[in-house]
């Protein structure tokens, strides 16, 4: 976190008189503003629409649409499609519902690169008549060979001298459909000899007979990210184009792109560092080769941290806002640990959610002197740290659930649950007294017996003798029962590594457990897709919204109750 905060600067805000704290980007905005670069904040989030988004991407989009909030400026949602071979309208779907339930409102400013193919092939022509560009006949391969390396110089590609008519009349024949794909491409001409390999006459156009998803078979050309990306920020007035430090060698290639088609504001190109997080997977091609070979149930999958699985195990946007938070903006690349992502949930969730009481792994207690077939109703608070959500009755009765960890036969020191001959208190209930219990064939304990003082009526009042455990429970007769999955981490972090050399990925086998014998309060059958509650003493649980039926729910775990992390870590 340190690093994170050196690159934060704090300044006198002369309107409120007051000292905030402003990080690197804002204080090159407002330096900007002040020196009249640019009249006001526009920014953008381009994602290429070849995956869904994952936590890395929610940073990007929450940081330049705060930005332009801040600044009272506007945010642009554009899809940066210029590669055909790679892109989906269901990635475009998917980044759209990403990007607005994050609540990054980008209104009627929806655009597309695809939009702006023709300006692009006009500018791709206005260099070649300035003799700033030219076809090349040179494969991949050969202009990889031309350009040398850090430690030589590029040499000039033999069609480097073509004439402006005749790369004029290629480049239109390009367009036209004449030439095969990879037989040509349009380059930059800059210098070969640059010690940035970027600038070594990079290619801007390709030749690619593809079907695009939004302009279909209009086009068999296609732009370079370098080449477009610049110009679609000029095109939509964007005052400063954020990205992630891997651009930062590109930038004098995105300057050379806007100053030499002499666009009147060219937008400045600002870099930080991107979301690193420990032991997740953000990886598109890792995802994807999860995906395609069925490790994962999907893009979506609740053991990702695509954006889509995130709200399908129930984070919330709050809680990612709360996470770029304490991760800050820096320049320098580092590392947040994933138990400070749990920690953020659970502050968001913890005041917010019911807590209710649900057993995961189910044994039955027996209260032998409760009166058979009676039925009374119990007074639980939903949530004991707020009392704005209300209180419900519990149903409690002769028979009833327990976790099977909260009654030992030969409990070690310490241990104040259930064990033969002690008493406990029941949540929200009496004091009962285990007198025996029942075992199956192999030993394991099926019904543990207990009694109970009617006396000990949880808010009667009793001031008796005082019981050290406390343990959850459900009525039996009524209980609903559901599915659970308990995640872990998709990665093995006994490995030290995420992924292998040969590109594989280290995997947890134990990454998702699933338990269909749970029981919980009979209200939660009417719990909704995406509904998250506090399980007493089990964790946060939210209902899966592929998997839940009515009447059966499938409940994911959000995070456990216990933290790794604590804020100042």
């Amino acid at each position: 976190m340190s690093e994170e905060n050196s690159v934060n600067s704090t300044v006198a805000d002369n309107s409120e008189n007051e000292t905030v704290s402003k990080n690197f980007i804002e204080q090159i905005i407002d330096q900007d503003l002040a020196d009249g670069r640019c009249t006001g904040v526009v920014t953008r989030f381009p994602p290429e629409p070849n995956g869904y988004l994952h936590i890395g991407h929610a940073k990007s989009i929450l940081l330049n649409y705060g930005l332009a909030q801040k600044y009272g400026g506007r945010f642009n949602l554009r899809f940066d499609d210029t590669n055909p071979t790679k892109e989906k309208t269901e990635f475009v779907d998917s980044i759209r519902k990403d990007v607005e339930w994050l609540g990054a409102k980008f209104d009627d400013r929806l655009y597309f690169a695809s939009d702006y193919f023709d300006k692009m092939y006009e500018a791709a022509v206005k260099l070649i008549k300035k003799g700033k560009a030219f076809v090349c006949d040179l494969s991949a391969d050969e202009i990889r060979e031309y350009r040398g390396t850090f430690e030589t110089p590029g040499k000039n590609s033999p069609y480097r001298d073509r004439s402006i008519e005749e790369n004029l009349d290629l480049f239109e024949r390009m367009k036209n459909g004449e030439f095969e794909d990879g037989s040509k491409v349009l380059r930059a001409k800059i210098d070969m000899a640059s010690p940035n390999i970027n600038m070594r006459d990079p290619v801007i156009y390709r030749v690619a007979h593809m079907t695009h998803h939004n302009t279909g078979d209009k086009w068999c050309i296609y732009p370079m990210y370098d080449f477009a990306h610049p110009i679609e920020d000029a095109i939509e007035g964007i005052s400063h184009s954020i990205c992630t430090l891997e651009f930062e060698d590109h930038r004098p290639l995105y300057d050379w792109v806007v100053r030499e088609l002499e666009y009147p504001h060219p937008p400045r190109q600002v870099e930080f560092a991107k979301m690193y997080v420990t032991n997740v997977i953000t990886g598109k091609r890792y995802i994807k080769r999860l995906v395609e070979q069925n490790i994962v149930d999907g893009w979506d999958d609740p053991r990702l941290v695509s954006i889509a699985a995130l709200r399908r195990r129930g984070f919330t946007p709050e809680s990612i806002k709360l996470f770029m938070e304490l991760a800050g903006v820096s320049k320098a690349n580092s590392s947040v640990d994933y138990s400070m992502l749990e920690y953020c949930i659970r502050e968001d969730l913890k005041l917010k959610k019911p807590r209710v009481m649900a057993v995961l792994d189910p044994i039955r207690l027996v209260i032998d002197n409760y009166p058979e077939g009676e039925v009374e109703y119990l007074d639980a608070p939903n949530n004991l740290e707020n009392e704005e959500l209300g209180s419900r009755k519990l149903e409690f009765g002769r028979e009833l659930y327990i976790e099977r960890d909260d009654f030992m036969i030969e409990p070690p020191k310490k241990y104040f649950r259930l064990f033969p001959g002690n008493e406990v208190r029941l949540m929200f209930g009496y004091y009962v007294k285990c007198a025996s219990y029942e075992t199956d064939a192999d030993g394991n304990v099926t019904v543990v017996h207990c009694t109970y003082d009617p006396e000990t009526k949880s808010g009667s009042g009793f001031e008796g003798r005082k019981v050290k455990g406390t343990i959850h429970w459900v009525y039996a007769p009524t209980a609903l029962k559901v599915t659970a999955r308990l995640y872990e981490n998709l990665v093995d972090e006994s490995k030290g590594s995420v992924y292998n050399e040969d590109g594989s990925v280290n995997l947890n086998p134990d990454s998702r457990r699933i338990i269909d014998n749970c029981y919980v309060e009979p209200g939660l059958a009417d719990a909704s897709a995406f509904d998250s509650f506090q399980f007493l003493r089990n964790g946060f649980f939210c209902v899966d919204y592929k998997d839940s039926t009515k009447g059966h729910p499938v409940f994911n775990r959000i995070a456990s109750l216990k933290s790794g992390y604590k804020p100042g870590n």
